[in-house]
């Protein structure tokens, strides 16, 4: 069986992705402040790395690792919708059958406690 990763098409389409998908979270007023004093540099690679990790099926405790990354945040329902919405919006750009969108935002719904520190 072929990984997440292999499907969306690897590295190249992981890193296109997170370009994307960073560009729209950076032009939206309603979140764009959460990053003003953060090296989008490193945060693209983390996001990046996270992504890589979690496709290929390698990420454990990925819920853990993104509660840690959003604990110093004060995020709400609101927050945590709108990059949810990015992302749906950056993987139909990226022409990803409708069934990996799915899969990707239900795999990203499913760690809304964790960045949200509930």
């Amino acid at each position: 069986m072929t990984t997440l990763f292999e499907r969306v098409g690897g590295n190249d389409a992981i890193n296109a992705a997170v370009d994307i998908f960073y560009d729209k979270i950076l032009a939206d007023d309603r979140i764009n402040h959460f990053f003003e004093n953060i090296s989008m540099e490193k945060q693209r690679g983390k996001q990046k790395a996270f992504f890589m990790t979690l496709f290929k099926g390698e990420a454990e405790n990925s819920a853990e690792y993104m509660r840690k990354a959003h604990q110093h945040l004060t995020l709400t329902e609101a927050d945590f919708s709108a990059v949810a919405e990015h992302l749906q919006n950056t993987l139909v750009e990226l022409d990803l059958a409708d069934d990996l969108v799915s899969e990707i935002t239900t795999a990203a719904a499913s760690l809304q406690d964790a960045v949200l520190n509930r």
